[in-house]
C-alpha cells in the first residue's frame, strides 16, 4: 500500500491524546467502609468493573477511529497493474485500403471505424492517427474531425509494422499504446513482426457481411477488323456469385453497349465490338460489394502504323514484306553496306535477319535503340560467330549462344501466356503442325522463353526493360533450315514483335507499378508534358530522348480514371489509370494473426481497458467508512454498555 499523501501520517502521534484522557479515567478510588452495606458492597465492585470495560472499549474505539481517519487523509491506493505505462502516447493505426469499403453490420467498414473514433475518443485525449498514406501527430478529436471524414480509400495495402516504424521514428523514447483497426485481408505474418510483445497493442477486427464480390481484371483487344475492335473484358468473381451481373461499355459519358454475365465458373470474359477509331471510355460492372473494383479505365488511340527495318539480304527479307504490309506499317528491307544509321533512331523495331557479322557501331545504335522503347529482333545467321553474337546480348541481360546444335529438332512448346501471344489463342492447343529447325545455337541465360524445342531449350525468348524488348531466335529461319516461315504461326509472332504499344492497343497504367510510356514529342528546354483530366492533374517524371519523351508515373494520380497527355493545351495522347486489384478477394482475411493481441470491439473498449489497468485503487473512501464505523461504535457503546 502507498500513500499519496503521506505528511498526515505524522498526525498518528495524536493517538496518544486518547490513551492520555484514558489513564487519567482510571485512576484509583479511595474507599470508604459503611456498616452494616455488605450487599451494596458487592453490587459497587460489579459496576466499577464494567465500567472498567466499557472505558476500554471506548479507548480502542477512538484509537481507531482516529487512527482510520488519518490514514484517509492520507490517501492509501495499491499501484495500478499497468502503472508503467502510465506515460505512454496513442497511436492507432488506420487501414483504408479498397477492401475497407466492404460492408459490415453498420456500413462501410471504413466509415464506421472513423464514427467509432469520433464518438468514443476523449476530448482531452492526445494521440497519432497513421493510415496507409497520410499520418497525424500528436493531435485531438476536435482538430483531427474533418480529416478523418474525409479520408478516402488508398490501393496502398495496410503494412503495420511500416506504420509502426514511422511512430517509433517520430517519438524514439515514448512508449506507445498501439491499436489497430483493420479488417486483416491480405496481413501477412511479416507484417506484424515488428511488435514487441511488452507493447500493449489493441487489435479492432472489421468484418464484412458479404465476401462475395466481382472484379474487372483487364480489357483488351482481342481481334482487329477492318473497320471494328474486338474488345474482351476478363473478370473475376471472388465467392458464389448467384445473380446475374449488368456489364456496361461507356466511351467518355455514353452508353455504348450493355450486357449482363452469368458467373458460372469464377473466370467470365465479355466480348463488346466498337467501332475503330478513338476510344477513351470505361467499362463496369454492378455488384453488391466494393466498388473500387467494379470499373475498368481505358483508352485506345486510332492505330498508327509502326515503322519497322529489316537489316540482312533482301532476299531472305522477303517474307517480311508480306507480313508487314502498307495497311500497319512502314515496312523498310536494308542491306548493312547501304544502312543509314540515322533513321534507326525513327524506327519502332529493328529486324537483324542472319548477319554473319554485327559491327560494333550496329551494336552500338542498337543498345541506345532498346533503351528507348525500341523492340529489337535478332535471327542469327547459321555461319555467326558466338562470340560476337554474344557481344550484341551482353547488353540485354544475362542470355548467351552456346555450342551449335546440327541434330533436327522440332519446336513443341508454345507460352501461351506470353504477352505475344495473349491475344492470338482463344484456347490452349498441343495439336499443331509442329515447326522444325535443322541448325541452331543452344540459347541460356535469363531470358523468356515464348517457343521451345522438344528438348526444353529456347528457339525464341524475349528479355525486356519494361519500354522495349528484345527478341532472339536460337536458329535461322530460311527455308532451307526451317519450316517456320510456312508455320501458321509466323505471322501473330511478327506481326506482334513489331508492334510499338504506345501507337496501337489499349492503354490502360496501373497506378504504383512505376510504368512508363513512350511517347513521340520534340520538347524545348523549359517545357514539361501535364496529365490531366477534368478534376485532377500532375506532372509526372518524364526524360526527353532525342524526338521521345519517357514518362514514369509512380503511384500517380491518386484515383483512378481517364486522363489526357499535354503539350501546354495541345493533347499529345489519351491515358487511362486504374488501380491494382489486389484487394479484391475478401476471403483472404487472416484474423488469426492478431490472436496475441488484445482484442476489442470497438474504440471505446480500448480507452475503459486502459483507464481501468493504469488507475489506482483508491482506499481512502474506505478509511473514511471505517471511520464512520466506529463512530457509531462508540455511541452505541456510550449509550448501552452500562
Amino acid at each position: 500500500m502507498q500513500f499519496k499523501h503521506p505528511e498526515f501520517l505524522y498526525f498518528l502521534f495524536l493517538l496518544a491524546i486518547p490513551i492520555l484522557v484514558h489513564l487519567f479515567q482510571l485512576r484509583r478510588f479511595q474507599k470508604e467502609y459503611f456498616t452494616n452495606v455488605r450487599f451494596l458492597k458487592e453490587l459497587s465492585m460489579q459496576t466499577r468493573k464494567s465500567s472498567k470495560i466499557k472505558k476500554w472499549l471506548l479507548l480502542c474505539t477512538r484509537l481507531l477511529l482516529l487512527t482510520l481517519l488519518i490514514l484517509a487523509f492520507a490517501q492509501p491506493y495499491f499501484k495500478a497493474k499497468d502503472d508503467n505505462n502510465k506515460a505512454n502516447e496513442m497511436v492507432i493505426l488506420l487501414d483504408n485500403s479498397f477492401s475497407m469499403q466492404a460492408k459490415g453490420s453498420k456500413g462501410e467498414l471504413l466509415k464506421r471505424a472513423v464514427q467509432d473514433i469520433l464518438e468514443n475518443t476523449p476530448e482531452n485525449q492526445q494521440f497519432s492517427l497513421i493510415t496507409n498514406t497520410n499520418a497525424y501527430w500528436d493531435t485531438d478529436i476536435k482538430s483531427i474531425q474533418k480529416d478523418l471524414q474525409n479520408i478516402n480509400y488508398s490501393d496502398v495495402p495496410f503494412r503495420p509494422d511500416f506504420l509502426l516504424t514511422k511512430a517509433q521514428a517520430k517519438n524514439p523514447n515514448t512508449g506507445k499504446d498501439i491499436v489497430i483497426i483493420t479488417d486483416a485481408i491480405n496481413l501477412d505474418s511479416k507484417n506484424i513482426s515488428k511488435f514487441n510483445t511488452g507493447t500493449p497493442v489493441y487489435a479492432i477486427v472489421s468484418e464484412a457481411e458479404n465476401t462475395n464480390n466481382v472484379a474487372i481484371d483487364s480489357v483488351y483487344i482481342s481481334q482487329t477488323m477492318d473497320n471494328f475492335y474486338e474488345i474482351k473484358v476478363d473478370m473475376q468473381a471472388y465467392g458464389k456469385i448467384e445473380n446475374d451481373v449488368p456489364i456496361a461499355l461507356y466511351n467518355g459519358k455514353s452508353l455504348t453497349a450493355k450486357t449482363i454475365v452469368k458467373f458460372d465458373t469464377n473466370k467470365k470474359s465479355s466480348t463488346f465490338t466498337i467501332p475503330k477509331k478513338d476510344f477513351h471510355g470505361y467499362v463496369t460492372v454492378t455488384d453488391n460489394s466494393l466498388t473500387y473494383d467494379n470499373t475498368y479505365y481505358f483508352s485506345i488511340s486510332k492505330p498508327q502504323k509502326s515503322n519497322v527495318t529489316a537489316i540482312g539480304d533482301i532476299a531472305k527479307n522477303n517474307f517480311l514484306s508480306r507480313i508487314y504490309t502498307d495497311d500497319d506499317f512502314n515496312f523498310t528491307p536494308a542491306e548493312l553496306r547501304s544502312l543509314d544509321y540515322n533513321s534507326l533512331e525513327k524506327q519502332d523495331a529493328i529486324i537483324i535477319n542472319e548477319l554473319k557479322d554485327i559491327p560494333q557501331s550496329l551494336i552500338t545504335t542498337l543498345k541506345s535503340f532498346y533503351a528507348k522503347g525500341g523492340n529489337i529482333i535478332l535471327i542469327p545467321a547459321a555461319d555467326s560467330s558466338i562470340q560476337n553474337l554474344n557481344a550484341l546480348l551482353a547488353n540485354f541481360g544475362s542470355s548467351q549462344f552456346k555450342s551449335v546444335n546440327t541434330n533436327e529438332r522440332q519446336i513443341t512448346k508454345i507460352a501461351f501466356s506470353h504477352p505475344l501471344y495473349a491475344t492470338v489463342f482463344e484456347k490452349k492447343t498441343d495439336n499443331f503442325q509442329y515447326p522444325k529447325a535443322t541448325v541452331g545455337f543452344t540459347l541460356s541465360g535469363s531470358a523468356l522463353p515464348i517457343l521451345s524445342y522438344d528438348d526444353q531449350t529456347p528457339f525464341l525468348a524475349s528479355q525486356s526493360n519494361k519500354l522495349g524488348n528484345i527478341y532472339v531466335f536460337s536458329a535461322p529461319i530460311n527455308k532451307i533450315n526451317s519450316n517456320f516461315q510456312n508455320s501458321p504461326l509466323i505471322v501473330p509472332t511478327f506481326y506482334n514483335m513489331a508492334q510499338n504499344s504506345g501507337k496501337t492497343g489499349v492503354s490502360a497504367i496501373t497506378i504504383g507499378e512505376n510504368q512508363s510510356l513512350l511517347l513521340d514529342a520534340v520538347l524545348s528546354k523549359d517545357e514539361v508534358l501535364a496529365v490531366k483530366n477534368e478534376t485532377s492533374d500532375f506532372i509526372p517524371m518524364q526524360q526527353v530522348l532525342n524526338n521521345k519523351v519517357k514518362l514514369s508515373f509512380g503511384d500517380y494520380p491518386e484515383e483512378a480514371g481517364n486522363f489526357a497527355i499535354y503539350k501546354k493545351d495541345e493533347n499529345l495522347k489519351n491515358i487511362s489509370f486504374n488501380h491494382a486489384r489486389t484487394e479484391s478477394n475478401l476471403a483472404l482475411q487472416n484474423k488469426a494473426l492478431v490472436d496475441k493481441f488484445t482484442a476489442a470491439d470497438s474504440v471505446a473498449t480500448v480507452y475503459n481497458d486502459i483507464k481501468s489497468e493504469r488507475t489506482a485503487n483508491e482506499l481512502w473512501k474506505w478509511f473514511i467508512i471505517g471511520t464512520l464505523i466506529f463512530l457509531l461504535l462508540e455511541l452505541f457503546i456510550q449509550k448501552f454498555v452500562k
